[in-house]
């Protein structure tokens, strides 16, 4: 699992991102639905509920959740599909349990013993000094029971059929990892990490250096990227609005995905090249000049491509939608 977590209170009032016209939105869904992942779906069986809702083949999620994992799965719709490219390297944040005490063959509460009982015996101190050794840039072996492939076969299906798994390391990043409370055999965190960090395995690793055995016991994810858990939708929610065909209100248009990237307003003339796939200029004056990618926006508010700079001033269609 990647990082993986509880549950959202009811949301307020959806707001309402269509026009006014009964109808428009089912025509064609474009952009981002965040949807907040049910505990015991996998993230494939979310994105086949969301084909249903949506009545579309072309969806698909940016970055796995666990079925133990609740949570932030974001889910792109239609021509937005065309954006994943953009979205691998998104940072997480978690909120999760670790269990001291015995570890599993899975590192989560999910999978079986692997090895016998321990009372845990440490303290708060003593646990802080040993997650400070998963803070930081460090190198990480994915669990036997992950989606990491091996020869071509994922390694959990390798493990099913009990065969060996040898996974290689990963180097991955841990912005920040915080306890927030510790009951001696449980400690709840708070954890910030790049794309790729398993934080079973941090639960795992742990438990192995506090010679008690460890696993994870829950894990939310709150954040992916530019994407937050008070913008997520349960699917029962979802349900609800395809069913009064309001499925549109909860998508989040093109145009508004990737805000690091500098936007640029073309003319319909314009417009019209770059579908073309032709180079288009960029203003000197844009913002987030330090991104070599630019959203080309027609006079309409709608994205029609997002350009990478070959020169200070000039972009060329990357994707275009």
């Amino acid at each position: 699992m990647h990082g993986q977590e509880g549950r959202v209170s009811a949301r307020q009032p959806v707001p309402d991102r269509s026009s006014g016209q009964p109808g428009r939105e089912e025509a064609r869904l474009d952009g981002a639905l965040v949807v907040d992942k049910p505990e015991g779906w996998t993230s494939h069986d979310v994105v086949a509920r969301i084909r249903k809702l949506a009545g579309t083949r072309k969806v698909g999620h940016l970055g796995t959740l666990d079925p133990l994992a609740t949570g932030v799965l974001p889910v792109l719709l239609g021509r937005a599909t065309r954006l994943a490219q953009f979205f691998t390297r998104n940072d997480k944040t978690y909120e999760g349990a670790i269990r001291f005490g015995w570890a599993t063959d899975t590192y989560d509460r999910e999978g079986e013993p692997a090895g016998p009982r321990v009372e845990p015996a440490f303290t708060r101190e003593r646990l802080d000094l040993v997650l400070d050794r998963f803070r930081g840039v460090f190198s990480q072996v994915p669990p036997p029971v992950s989606a990491k492939k091996v020869g071509g076969v994922p390694a959990y299906r390798l493990v099913r059929r009990e065969q060996p798994v040898e996974l290689a390391p990963v180097e991955v990043t841990v912005h920040a990892l915080e306890v927030v409370e510790f009951t001696g055999d449980l400690a709840c965190i708070r954890v910030r990490c790049s794309a790729g960090t398993y934080v079973r395995a941090i639960a795992h690793e742990a438990g192995q250096l506090l010679g008690c055995g460890a696993h994870l016991e829950n894990l939310r994810r709150i954040e992916s990227g530019d994407f937050r858990v008070g913008q997520a939708f349960t699917l029962e929610q979802l349900a609800e609005l395809a069913a009064e065909d309001r499925l549109g209100e909860a998508v989040i248009p093109p145009a508004e995905l990737l805000p690091h990237f500098s936007a640029q307003i073309v003319d319909e003339v314009t417009a019209g090249r770059i579908r073309q796939g032709r180079d288009f200029a960029v203003s000197p004056f844009r913002l987030n000049r330090e991104s070599r990618y630019v959203k080309a926006i027609a006079p309409s508010g709608e994205l029609i491509a997002i350009g990478e700079l070959r020169l200070p001033n000039l972009c060329h269609p990357s994707v275009v939608l």
